[in-house]
């Protein structure tokens, strides 16, 4: 009897052992829909548990299984009773919080994310070759215009892949049915539509603005003008808008993403697009108060003036700058 006492007491206590404190420290992550035994896995490879299987029954037998929440935590090895509660609630899991604007091309955001400790570098290599990870409505190499400009909430060992992955089911988001149809009305493809979209984006000092410069630029493509766009210039020299030079012929640049050497629009969208810019290309403002087409348009003083013939445009402009 004395025997077995003992024998049952060392098995407690080495039991006691395996689930006892490691003194380790480790960032971990618990894969969303991970089991006991999953999860037990993780806590046992990064060192803070001794014994993941009988972690893993007493999971089981506790009723902690099943509420597991999914995540990044930082977890010291203090014992596998604090490692339970810590899984099951007791711990908020670690994560960033980023705001993408919108207007802002894949290489800014991939600062962003890089500025947050997460892996910048290689979300870009990703939107710039995106292999399999491409959706069909992408007609481009690369992923820029499709990445939705929103705030997500990523872990702090998210991928480049679940970042990308979030921002396209963010956009997919907004290809509600009746943005489709209206898609469908236009005669607009899913490229096209992101594509005019990024333009108006980077053209107009507010959302306002942005049906009545859809409507300049949807007009133009229809009489085969060209977009004349100062933004696609700046997205073919790699430069921001205050850096173009006429001087230094920019203008001229022999790019396909030149608009004002090339009509049409260009091969793909220069920057990634907000709600209101992808919305004012579907429901544009196209013509003055007498039916007239508008075809022409300029910034002066924070205000947008709109224009249905060249010299009156000429004029405007003249008048709008000279004017003190």
């Amino acid at each position: 009897m004395v025997a077995l006492f003992l024998t049952f007491a060392l098995l407690l206590l080495y039991a006691l052992w395996l689930l006892g404190p490691t003194g380790k420290e480790a960032l971990v992550r618990i894969p969303r829909g991970a089991t006991g035994a999953e999860a037990a896995r993780v806590l046992e490879e990064a060192g803070l548990l001794r014994s993941g299987h009988l972690f893993s029954v007493y999971l089981r037998f506790s009723g902690r299984a099943k509420r597991i929440v999914p995540g990044v935590y930082r977890l010291r090895g203090e014992g596998a009773f604090r490692l339970a509660r810590a899984l099951t609630g007791g711990e908020k899991p670690l994560s960033v919080t980023l705001t993408f604007p919108e207007g802002e091309r894949a290489v800014d955001y991939a600062r962003r994310l890089s500025g947050a400790g997460l892996d910048g570098e290689g979300f870009l290599r990703l939107v710039e070759g995106p292999g399999a990870l491409k959706p069909p409505y992408v007609e481009g190499k690369t992923l820029e215009g499709y990445l939705f400009p929103a705030t997500y909430t990523f872990d702090l060992l998210a991928t480049p892949e679940e970042v990308v992955r979030a921002m396209l089911r963010r956009f997919e988001a907004e290809l509600t049915p009746p943005v489709q149809r209206l898609l469908l009305e236009r005669g607009l493809s899913v490229h096209a539509w992101v594509t005019l979209a990024s333009i108006v984006e980077k053209e107009a000092g507010s959302a306002e603005e942005m049906p009545f410069i859809a409507g300049v630029f949807l007009n133009r493509l229809e009489r085969g003008m060209p977009l004349q766009a100062d933004p696609t210039v700046a997205y073919a020299l790699g430069k921001r808008l205050p850096e173009l030079s006429r001087p230094a012929g920019d203008f001229q640049v022999d790019s396909p993403y030149n608009t004002y050497r090339y009509p049409g629009l260009p091969p793909g969208p220069i920057a990634n697009p907000g709600r209101a810019a992808l919305l004012a290309v579907l429901n544009p403002v196209r013509r003055d108060e007498r039916g007239r087409p508008y075809l022409y348009f300029f910034h002066a003083r924070g205000r947008l003036y709109l224009n249905t013939d060249f010299e009156a445009h000429l004029r405007e402009l003249r008048q709008r700058y000279s004017s003190p």
